[in-house]
């Protein structure tokens, strides 16, 4: 930051309601009412949206929309922008780095800080922040997240737009956006003998697989196999990535993995892959990991452009079709003697988190289940696809890893109904929650999802 927008920065305190780490007037990241040694570059981060309107006001500016901020950004081009962005990162990266361009020669916000804009959202006194930050997951740039205006969160940031001319207060763009609400507790599923015919749309014929080995990598802890097979429609192929671990024996349990929203914005498996994948722990534990590239994701992308449920065919069928390709990646682990599918567990990272409460109701051969930031959408879909009508037929063993101020899965909203609904007997089921958004220390996710896997898989085959 150049010293006027210090200055300003500095300049909006006053009191003690913001301070930062030493009891100072400043932004939560600052220490004795200064930015950190080195960080003269870096954008100011770790304030409210309270903070960085005042700040707009006072430079004769304002906090874009959200209509501003996506007109920039174009997000539809995330394909293009995530793999190059500060997404998934462990630190920001000076303000005027040049990593990732957008629209109109701007640049950065694809992760960095998230970026606080004008719009309040339908939830008691949140506000709208959009891009993601370093440390957010690489979907982060394309939902829209709204966080308390007070949170000071150390990834919010902002930055300010100069219109051509005063826009009125009535515009519609300066407008409050409603966000879906639904109360889960006060809906009933359907009953047992409708739910074997919503189930029965599910099944596919078992024809042969007719695999294929691709390619393999050597991946220094596990070795790296594409494989290609029929899959349960349409005359396609699916493409599934099996990720074998060194370090233990066969046969080796086995994780299904269902990844987050960014699969239905990133064109190529391999280049995703390429960042690293978040169940590598998994891998160095001994276990191995089956990764199905399902439909309307990677290179297997149709129209698909969002993991919103919606009350429409078109993503109905899409839900039966993942659950079909998970059906079918099993069906091939069935046909290996190094894997254990006695042993086989979902996990599913916010989007497939969300799955979580379809594909264990549907998967039978899945054995437990390990959530990471999940919980239930509030946006409804027919009900052969809807989570309301799954979730309670869902008995295996399940463990949920949130965020406590996670803004896309809010807890009392999103994830408390989906771990109170789940019909797993209370003893099998476990809800941990750490401070951090959506997301949590990666120390955190391990250790839970590990002592899960040991405590009803047992500990794997060691090498010798």
């Amino acid at each position: 930051m150049d010293s006027k927008t210090a200055e300003g920065v500095k300049g909006i305190y006053g009191g003690n309601l913001f301070i930062d780490k030493t009891g100072r007037p400043g932004p939560a990241t600052w220490e004795v009412g200064d930015y950190p040694e080195g960080e003269d570059d870096y954008p100011v981060r770790g304030i409210s949206w309270y903070e960085a309107a005042a700040y707009a006001q006072y430079a004769g500016k304002m906090l874009p929309t959200i209509y501003h901020w996506n007109r920039v950004a174009f997000t539809w081009g995330s394909a293009a922008i995530v793999p190059m962005s500060n997404l998934g990162s462990d630190h920001p990266i000076p303000a005027n780095s040049e990593k990732v361009m957008h629209r109109f020669g701007v640049f950065n916000l694809a992760g960095n800080v998230r970026e606080w804009c004008f719009n309040e959202s339908s939830e008691s006194n949140h506000r709208f922040i959009l891009g993601g930050g370093w440390n957010d997951l690489p979907y982060a740039f394309n939902d829209a997240y709204a966080q308390p205006a007070f949170d000071r969160s150390a990834t919010n940031g902002f930055r300010c737009i100069k219109p051509d001319s005063t826009i009125d207060p009535a515009n519609p763009m300066m407008a409050m956006v409603t966000r879906p609400e639904r109360d889960f507790s006060s809906e009933e599923p359907v009953s047992d003998e409708t739910f074997k015919l919503f189930l029965s749309q599910y099944r596919y014929d078992r024809n042969a697989l007719n695999p294929e080995i691709e390619s393999e990598i050597d991946e220094g802890d596990w070795l790296r196999q594409r494989i290609s097979l029929d899959a349960a429609y349409g005359g396609e192929r699916l493409i599934v990535y099996l990720f074998l671990p060194k370090n233990s024996r066969p046969p080796y349990q086995t994780i299904v993995y269902f990844p987050g929203s960014n699969a239905i914005h990133n064109n190529d498996s391999e280049t995703a892959l390429s960042r690293g994948v978040i169940f590598d722990f998994m891998l160095k534990d001994g276990r191995a990991v089956i990764f199905p590239v399902y439909k309307g994701t990677y290179e297997r992308g149709d129209e698909l452009n969002s993991d919103y449920p919606a009350t429409t065919n078109f993503y109905k069928d899409h839900v039966i079709m993942w659950a079909k390709d998970m059906g079918r990646a099993i069906d091939y682990l069935e046909t290996r003697e190094d894997l254990d599918v006695k042993k086989l567990a979902y996990f599913g990272t916010s989007w497939g988190g969300a799955m979580g409460a379809i594909m264990p109701a549907v998967e039978n051969r899945l054995k437990l289940s390990i959530l990471y930031v999940a919980g239930l959408l509030e946006q409804s879909a027919l009900p052969e696809a809807d989570q309301i009508n799954f979730i309670t037929r869902v008995k295996v063993p399940v463990l949920m890893v949130n965020g406590k101020y996670d803004f896309f899965f809010p807890i009392e909203t999103a994830q408390k109904p989906m771990f109170d609904l789940f019909g797993t007997p209370e003893a099998d089921k476990k809800w941990v929650i750490y401070e951090g958004g959506h997301s949590v220390p990666r120390v955190k996710l391990i250790e839970e999802s590990l002592m899960w896997l040991d405590k009803y898989f047992g500990a794997v085959n060691p090498s010798r």
